[in-house]
């Protein structure tokens, strides 16, 4: 099976960085999806189940979920699906994976501020070797991206993360 989905849920634990064989950047992280149904009788939401999703983000993507993501975060995911079943010595069953294509924080429940990744010079992508500044990873040498949209750069920061959601009754912010 491999059906493109999209998920809304809450982000069960600070996502985990790791990288292939092939040193790509991936990041795993399972996202919690409640059930509900509205029952008229009561005039109140009634919770069903939960469904849980394993997700990963590859690549540039991973940097981003783990800088942007954490526990209890509401997010929207769209990927591909993937149903595979497992067993161990105890029990077996069906696990729910997602390869995620887009990744977002869920605007009903806080707001989110977007900070725009810088993208490499021409010069990063030059066969000849170039210096990286450590602290920053800035390319030494390389000329600024002419194309680049500097209208918000007093709102982006190398150290700051790409997203922060801010407000609703998880955040320990208001």
């Amino acid at each position: 099976m491999n059906d493109n989905v999209t998920i809304l849920g809450r982000v069960g634990a600070d996502p985990k960085r790791s990288e292939t064989a092939n040193g790509v950047a991936v990041v795993n992280f399972r996202v919690a999806s409640p059930q509900r149904r509205f029952d008229s009788k009561t005039q109140t939401w009634i919770e069903t189940g939960t469904n849980w999703y394993n997700v990963s983000a590859f690549r540039q993507l991973a940097d981003h979920v783990k800088s942007s993501l954490h526990q209890g975060d509401g997010v929207i995911v769209t990927g591909k699906l993937k149903l595979r079943e497992w067993e161990n010595a105890e029990r077996k069953g069906m696990s729910a994976d997602i390869d995620a294509e887009a990744i977002g924080h869920d605007l009903r429940w806080g707001a989110s501020a977007f900070a725009k990744a810088s993208r490499p010079s021409a010069a990063a992508h030059d066969s000849t070797p170039t210096d990286v500044d450590p602290a920053t990873g800035e390319v030494l040498g390389a000329e600024p991206d002419a194309e680049a949209d500097d209208s918000d750069s007093e709102h982006a920061s190398s150290t700051e993360p790409a997203m922060a959601l801010v407000g609703g009754p998880w955040s320990t912010e208001d």
